[in-house]
């Protein structure tokens, strides 16, 4: 692809884009993926890349009074969405066991990924909440549906920003594990065999328009989300909470993780 007088694949000029972010910031990339429609498996034809990675710096940065920020955002324009959270934010959240984290660890489009990452996500494993997740997934249904699908007209990439949450709050009542990111796999799993054929035709249509495009609304799908819209709101407020509140792994994942990074950089100054 052509991209700012670029000629390589995305994956090239993602790498590319990620080193220029570790020499400039001073950071290690831990972990990068594509995030949203190309990593769900439905991006239009118009899809950007949104590439999203979690980072960790040295020690002496942690401990300034002028803290750093906590978050990386490096580019954003037609083509690439890229940006980034320091681990202590991303541990952080996953304390909170934020559904987002999640599905970085479980993307299909991977750009890098270390031993050191792979530590984290084993560790944050023991945080997702299924009650948490529900309501996150629901809550992101609800938004959409009440927001996007109520006209004549609607933009059909938004049924899936519907249509996936629900099928993701299915998996979690059925399995109490975090979701896949593909679209594919949690349909294969967990829809309803009767609603094969529309979602069918819906990716059909998704797949072969501009992110911009419209149509009319389709009934039969507006009545599916409802039905379950209503069912999971009943089903996520009598769930137990079964949040970990405990902290002291992170805690020391955290400390590990940063000596790792000490570790590295004092070998590069060694030469």
């Amino acid at each position: 692809m052509k991209y700012k007088n670029f000629e390589g694949t995305i994956e090239e000029l993602v790498n590319l884009k990620l080193d220029e972010i570790e020499r400039e910031e001073h950071v290690k990339i831990l972990h990068a993926v594509e995030s949203g429609s190309r990593a769900w498996g439905f991006a239009s034809p118009d899809s950007d890349y949104d590439v999203r990675f979690v980072y960790v710096r040295t020690a002496k940065d942690y401990l300034r009074l002028d803290e750093k920020k906590d978050f990386i955002d490096w580019e954003l324009d037609e083509t690439l969405d890229i940006s980034g959270w320091d681990l202590s934010k991303t541990l952080r959240h996953f304390h909170k066991s934020n559904a987002t984290l999640f599905e970085w660890c479980n993307s299909p489009v991977v750009y890098r990924t270390t031993p050191e990452w792979e530590r984290v996500r084993k560790t944050a494993e023991r945080y997702f909440s299924c009650k948490a997740g529900m309501y996150h997934y629901y809550g992101t249904a609800r938004t959409n549906f009440t927001e996007y699908l109520q006209g004549e007209e609607v933009k059909y990439k938004k049924y899936f920003y519907v249509i996936r949450p629900i099928l993701a709050c299915k998996w979690i009542e059925e399995k109490g594990c975090p979701p896949p990111v593909l679209f594919s796999e949690l349909a294969a799993s967990v829809l309803e065999e009767e609603m094969r054929p529309a979602i069918e035709r819906l990716i059909d249509i998704k797949v072969k328009t501009p992110e911009t495009g419209k149509g009319g609304r389709i009934d039969e799908l507006n009545d599916y989300i409802s039905r379950n819209l209503d069912a999971f709101k009943m089903k996520t407020a009598a769930m137990p909470d079964d949040r970990v509140t405990d902290w002291e792994e992170l805690n020391h994942l955290f400390l590990e993780q940063i000596k790792l990074m000490e570790d590295s950089a004092k070998r590069l100054e060694k030469g």
